[in-house]
């Protein structure tokens, strides 16, 4: 089982391949620096069809490669935080406007993906167990506390893609003991908000003590660089290429893999 984490500057995207060849791909943003797109990158490996698609946030840098993507491979499952409706998230963008990918998004909420099940039968992955998280629009209204922390249990190894959570958000979901148990079950986390200072909840690594943490971001901007020496004191740590490492950047280290089996799992 193969996971890889893009280097998508400040966005998010994720594709994990099972050993039967299913695909999940958590959140679908692009690179426009370099003009790497996820659609694109699954046309040159010459894959049409994605198994299922997790959207974690409802913000445009999550789903900027969503176009490109729904015109490229066929999508058979759309898993995202359903509390929150294509209406509502067409009044959380009404202030600033809805980019491509989140209007795209809603287009297929609206025409596609409907009611409670997506256009196909839910896809099973061969040593795959996942739980999603996410907290209420009558509770929060704003796009980042209603994100979906996504946990994926690979062969038994934890990893959390928390979307862009907030200390409120984070506190709110700890309420939940089996959101607590996922974490303590965590041994990869994804930095929530791209590694800003908003996304920290200190109450998170009472149950959570991850080998590593990752960082989906960009050169120096906004407070994420600052935030490293707090993860870093979060982490155990482990050999990730010819180094010692706790936290992992898609700024420094680009695009970030974890190999996961039966018998053991490793980075590179």
């Amino acid at each position: 089982m193969d996971l890889k984490i893009f280097d998508v500057e400040h966005g998010a995207c994720a594709l994990l391949t099972c050993d039967d060849n299913t695909r999940l791909m958590i959140d679908c943003g692009q690179n426009a620096a370099t003009g790497w797109t996820p659609g694109g990158y699954l046309r040159r490996l010459g894959i049409s069809y994605l198994d299922m698609l997790a959207i974690t946030n409802y913000d445009e840098d999550h789903v900027d490669g969503l176009p490109d993507l729904r015109n490229s491979v066929d999508i058979g499952w759309l898993w995202r935080n359903k509390k929150v409706s294509s209406q509502h998230i067409r009044y959380l963008k009404s202030e600033d406007g809805m980019g491509a990918g989140i209007d795209t998004l809603v287009d297929m909420i609206d025409f596609e993906f409907t009611g409670t099940a997506s256009s196909t039968a839910r896809p099973s992955f061969l040593g795959l167990k996942s739980t999603s998280f996410s907290n209420s629009p009558t509770i929060f209204g704003d796009e980042n506390n209603l994100s979906m922390a996504l946990h994926l249990s690979c062969y038994g190894i934890g990893v959390l893609f928390p979307g862009d959570l907030e200390g409120p958000g984070w506190l709110r979901l700890l309420e939940d003991p089996s959101f607590r148990d996922a974490l303590s079950k965590t041994q990869v986390l994804i930095a929530s908000h791209h590694g800003r200072e908003s996304g920290i909840c200190e109450e998170v690594f009472e149950f959570c003590h991850p080998y590593f943490i990752a960082i989906s971001d960009k050169g120096y901007m906004y407070d994420t660089q600052l935030t490293i020496p707090f993860y870093r004191s979060k982490a155990l740590g482990a050999q990730f290429r010819q180094a010692f490492r706790r936290v992992l950047t898609t700024r420094g280290d680009g695009r970030i893999g974890f190999r996961f089996s039966p018998t053991g799992w490793w980075p590179y």
